[in-house]
């Protein structure tokens, strides 16, 4: 067996990768004069030592979970979901005609029906490259991208020709409704002596997003249908001779797929924003193809995942405020740990998997 334990793949190919990310990351830093180490700890303080930083650490975690959920379902039928974002903007279409249009009463009724509406929305959008992929061998790549490009299209005309308020010049759709603003932190966690979370835009939604974890890991590995999607990933030569159906699969997953990365808006339009607004989905779509990536597809390693890039994007946001490192720098040191977690991961694999290999040979 010339593979490593699955503890050392899960645990020490993300850790070396996030340390040379880190080291290189440092040395950008250094290259413009300022300190890592002050860098480092501006990162800690910000995203970590303030219930406010907190707050904000786990509003990005929340929508990075459900991306990254989103491509590790797809993952495990072995295709590779690049259109969360365009299926997390359609979901966010779907949460404002939920709230604009149906008089809810209270928000835990609201955040039951929202929570279908944005899963279905999301999941419809991911139907059309699943059936090309499934019927018509359409790369899903491909489609996934397009659509995309298709949702930011079909986003803007609602917001500017459909839902804006009359008199606005804001692409974004009116209020929602009282009744279906979600808890915030604050509201859920202050006291009368204490406020914790001030100003932070997290809300009720991330222990959502943690029941999807605990949904999708016991959908994966404890379910008939979980097993028929891992078994298609592996081989779909067994799994046809196994009698399992490639275009249901590939079907079903995507619609899985989308349907979780639908959700994400229900934590930016419904939980923040409390309207729909452009751009709303910042990129989390694609992010939470690095967090899957560093996850191993895993639940737990997608939420764990999802708060170390949590982190990082509330702490860029520290490092911008407070030092003269530019906005853009915070992007690439973000990017270097995509690139280490993601596409060099061979790197840091190969040379473990020879170590673990050797010291085989020597109790052999």
């Amino acid at each position: 067996m010339d593979r490593m334990p699955p503890w050392a793949d899960a645990v020490l190919v993300p850790l070396f990768s996030l340390v040379l990310a880190a080291i290189l990351s440092a040395l950008v830093i250094l290259a413009i004069g300022e300190s890592p180490t002050q860098a480092f700890w501006l990162m800690v303080d910000g995203a970590l030592m303030r219930s406010a930083g907190w707050g904000y650490t786990l509003y990005y975690a929340t929508n990075f979970i459900f991306t990254g959920l989103c491509v590790a379902v797809a993952f495990h039928a072995r295709m590779f979901n690049i259109g969360g974002e365009g299926q997390a903007m359609i979901g966010g279409l779907g949460v404002a005609l939920a709230c604009l249009f149906i008089p809810f009463p209270h928000w835990i009724i609201a955040l039951l029906f929202v929570t279908v509406a944005a899963g279905v929305f999301g999941a419809a959008w991911a139907l059309i490259p699943a059936y090309l992929q499934a019927t018509r061998g359409s790369h899903i790549v491909i489609t996934t991208i397009m659509f995309n490009f298709i949702a930011a299209a079909v986003l803007n005309y609602f917001l500017v020709n459909l839902l804006r308020p009359p008199g606005s010049m804001d692409p974004a759709t009116a209020n929602f409704p009282e009744a279906t603003h979600l808890p915030t932190f604050q509201e859920m966690f202050s006291t009368a002596e204490t406020t914790l979370f001030r100003g932070s835009p997290a809300n009720v939604t991330f222990f959502l997003a943690i029941a999807a974890c605990v949904v999708v890991w016991y959908l994966i590995w404890r379910t008939r249908l979980g097993y028929e999607i891992r078994a298609f990933g592996h081989s779909e030569t067994a799994a046809r001779y196994a009698g399992i159906s490639p275009v249901r699969i590939t079907v079903v997953s995507m619609l899985i797929s989308g349907a979780l990365a639908g959700m994400m808006a229900l934590n930016t339009t419904m939980g923040e924003a409390e309207r729909l607004v452009m751009n709303a989905t910042e990129g989390a779509g694609f992010i939470g193809i690095a967090v899957a990536l560093m996850g191993r597809s895993h639940p737990v390693g997608v939420f764990l995942a999802a708060l170390l890039f949590g982190f990082l994007y509330q702490g860029g946001a520290e490092l911008a405020l407070w030092t003269d490192i530019p906005r853009e720098l915070i992007v690439v040191i973000q990017a270097l740990v995509i690139l280490f977690t993601g596409a060099l991961d061979n790197m840091v694999r190969m040379p473990l998997e020879k170590i673990f290999l050797s010291l085989r040979r020597k109790e052999a």
